[in-house]
Formats: C-alpha cells, structure tokens, sequence
C-alpha cells in the first residue's frame, strides 16, 4: 500500500472515530457542546435591591449615654471659659455659660445674668413654648369650604410651608400640597355637577402687623423673613433660593396658585379671588395637614428660619386662647418658658426670631431652656435638642467644624447672626460621654470681626468636645 493510501485509510478512521465522538457529544455521554436535550429556561432577572437607594441626608440625634459618665471638673471648664471671654477678637461684651446636662451643675460662666443681644439663639424659646403648649403632634390644616354649591372658600390654619402641587409626606417643607386639596375638591364639586365656583380666601387666623416693627425693612426685602401669613406656598418665596424675594402677600399668592390648580382639574373659578371669612355652617370638601409641629421646629431650628419662628409663636398664643397677633405671640411664648421655671427677669423680646433689633436675653436664660430640653423629666422637649444643627453635617452648621475641630459630629447647635453679633447656643458630648450645655455669646464684635468670631466659637465648643477636663 503506497503512502497516498495510508494516509486515505488513517483519515478515514479518524472521521468515523469523530463522527462517534459527536453523536456521543449530542447524547451528552460525553462532554462537550452538543446535546439533544431541551434548551434550558432563561434565567431569572437579576433580583433589584429596593434597598439600595438614595438615603435620606444623614442626621445625628442626640445619643444615649452611659449614666456613669464622668463629669468634667469645673475649675478645668471655667479655665477654658476664661479663655474665651479675653479673646479681644470678640470685643468687649461676651458671655458663656456650659453646664452638665445630667447634674444641672454649672461648670463655667461669665456674665450669665447679663442681657444681651441673642440674635437667632432666641428661637430656643419659641421652640421650647411650641412643645409644651401646642405640643408636638400638632398639625397645621388647610381647608377648603362650599359655603353653597359655587361658592368655595381656601380657609388657611397657618401652614406656610404648603407645596404647590402634590405634597411630599417625607417632606417637612411641602408635606401638604394645594394640588392634593384641589384633587379633593374637584372630585367633589364635579360630582355634585358643577364645573365652575367662585373662590374666597379666609386668612383671618392671624392679625396684626404680618412683619415685626423693629424688623429692618432691608431684611424683608432680602428675603431673610416674609410678611407673616395663614398660609403660604414655600413660605413664600418667588424662587428656589434659601433667601428669595418673598410674596409681599403670600396668602393671596398661594390662594391664586390653588385657583390654577382647580382650573387644571376641570374646575373654573369665576372672577378674582376676594378675602370672606368662611361661615359656620359651609361644608368641608378637603384637608391636607402639615408635618407635625416637632418637624416643623426641628427644621425651624436647623436653618434658622425666621418667618416659620413667628408662625409658631402666633400658633402659640393660639393654643393659650390669645389672638393670633405678633404682640400676643412674644407674651405667649414668655409665659410658657417662664411656666417651665425659667426666670425671664431682664429678657426683652421685639420679636420671636432674633431678627428685629432691640431684643435681649441672658446667656443663663437660654442655657435654662437648653437644660430643659435634655431634662429626662420634660420628654416632650426632646425634640428641640435633637432638632438642632449637627456641626459639620447639617443646617446653618453643615459648612463649619473641619475634619480637624474635634467637634464635628459632637456639637448640636443653634446659631445666631447679626452686624457686630455672633453666638452659638447648643450641646455637646464630651470625650468622656458626658453631655453638656453650653451658650456663647458676643454683641459688640468689632467691626469685620464677626467670621472669625464663629470660629472661636466654633472652637470652644470643639474643646469642650475633647475635653475629659479632670
């Protein structure tokens, strides 16, 4: 056999060998690709992690602490007090109380009985008054009323944080929303068969000057308060900036936002919106309610917001059976701190947000209501401590304490800001766990001085952070 031949018979032998290798293949006797199976199912979708969103921005509560604590000793606290109060950069009049939360001891101050010019520090006050009066569960309705069949009255219960469309119910800004009010009317007008109403606006809640008399009109037209309303669409603001140009009326702005809201709905309002009062006997035909009044003070607190300070204050005077008026809300709001023990001997309040310019108060007279805020014995003011800004993280506090300010994360406090006014009033957890209040103030800080006043602030603060001071 020549070698052509071999070479025929050697490939004849390997074809059949492979040609076996693949029926084995398909019958899966061996491995390999091939199969006479069915295919299998596709597989499952990858399972979703619902999980695995956008949290919410992260906030710290104030902790639970070991009762075992240490607490810090005074004549160490009281060297750092000192300290503060003979840094000329804050000028001539400072004052600083801290005090253990647990003992009620004072482990430092200076001039605690002297008033002075609180600032923002004030709305402490009206935050305390608003959970012990009121209360914290309190929501703020928004009505709508049929006086007949046509004619439908926007009753406002002092929200002014209402949302212009559908409300967001994580939301403490915009928890209640016009357009879920105009779905409930509109379900109800339509049925009844009408398709057109006449709309009034009942804003009779609150009276008297809508903006405190010793309020700088610059500041209101700067957006850093709103004439106070019944209600309000984002308190008020024209645009989306912290600071915006107010409504110079805001219930009537957001009275005109509900009409537009009614009319995309099906319903048309005929003629202009006018100011009634609703009657008794006008039948409900929708309600959205606010975020509770804790929310409401913990965010009120966290960016300082002027406007929603004297909206509860005058929610306040209400709960006391007084008229929902500026003047009645100061009288209101003293008198339930006072009722809690604090002295209020000396405090002067023009207003209740610390922007009108003649106010005062003690440094000891907010470390007073800062100690009740973290009284176990007074539960229901819990909210006010936790609701402050977190150094570092959040509110008026969220772009202060650097990562090197051992502070950061360990400070809650409410901030306060005026020309030649700084202060900073809140709480924080030592190095040892211990809990302390603490309140510094400056009123005559010299010129272009008040930035590196905060600092300073900031700073003390941070050293009682990381301070065992034994």
């Amino acid at each position: 056999m020549g070698w052509r031949a071999s070479v025929g018979a050697t490939v004849t032998t390997v074809v059949a060998l492979f040609g076996g290798y693949l029926v084995a293949d398909a019958l899966d006797v061996v491995p390999g690709m091939l199969t006479t199976a069915p295919p299998p199912a596709p597989a499952a979708p990858f399972p979703t992690a619902p999980g695995a969103t956008t949290g919410p921005t992260p906030e710290r509560s104030l902790p639970d602490l070991p009762s075992d604590a240490p607490e810090p000793a005074a004549s160490a606290v009281g060297r750092l007090v000192t300290g503060l109060t003979k840094d000329d950069r804050l000028g001539k009049r400072v004052g600083a109380v801290v005090v253990d939360a647990a003992s009620g001891e004072t482990l430092g101050a200076a001039a605690p009985d002297r008033p002075m010019i609180p600032a923002s520090t004030q709305k402490l006050f009206t935050a305390v008054a608003a959970l012990a009066g009121p209360g914290g569960d309190t929501t703020l309705p928004t009505t709508a009323v049929l006086d007949d069949e046509t004619r439908l009255v926007l009753v406002g219960g002092g929200d002014m944080m209402l949302a212009a469309g559908s409300g967001d119910p994580d939301a403490v800004n915009g928890r209640a929303g016009l357009g879920d009010l105009a779905d409930q009317v509109a379900a109800q007008v339509l049925d009844a068969g009408q398709d057109t109403v006449t709309l009034g606006l009942d804003d009779s809640l609150f009276s008297g000057p809508p903006v405190p008399a010793d309020v700088p009109a610059a500041d209101v037209r700067d957006g850093y308060t709103a004439p106070v309303a019944a209600l309000a669409v984002d308190v008020a603001r024209t645009t989306d900036e912290e600071y915006a140009p107010r409504e110079k009326d805001p219930a009537l702005a957001a009275a005109r936002t509900f009409a537009k809201a009614l009319e995309k709905r099906g319903v048309a309002v005929r003629g202009e919106v006018s100011r009634e009062e609703a009657s008794s006997s006008a039948r409900e035909v929708g309600r959205v309610e606010s975020a509770p009044l804790r929310d409401v003070v913990g965010d009120m607190l966290r960016r300082s917001d002027n406007t929603i300070t004297e909206v509860v204050g005058r929610i306040v005077a209400l709960d006391a059976g007084e008229p929902g008026t500026g003047t009645a809300a100061i009288q209101a709001v003293t008198a339930q701190v006072e009722e809690l023990g604090v002295d209020m001997d000396g405090a002067r309040l023009v207003d209740l947000s610390g922007l009108g310019r003649g106010s005062r108060a003690t440094p000891g007279q907010l470390a007073a209501v800062l100690t009740l805020a973290v009284d176990p014995d007074h539960p229901a003011l819990r909210d006010v401590a936790d609701g402050l800004a977190v150094a570092g993280l959040n509110g008026t506090l969220h772009d202060r304490y650097p990562t090197s300010n051992p502070g950061r994360g360990y400070v809650n406090g409410k901030t306060g800001s005026l020309p030649k006014v700084t202060g900073l009033a809140g709480t924080v957890v030592t190095a040892d766990d211990r809990l302390l209040v603490f309140v510094t103030l400056a009123d005559k800080v010299p010129e272009g001085g008040s930035a590196g006043a905060r600092v300073i602030f900031d700073n003390f603060a941070g050293k009682l952070a990381d301070c065992g001071c034994r």
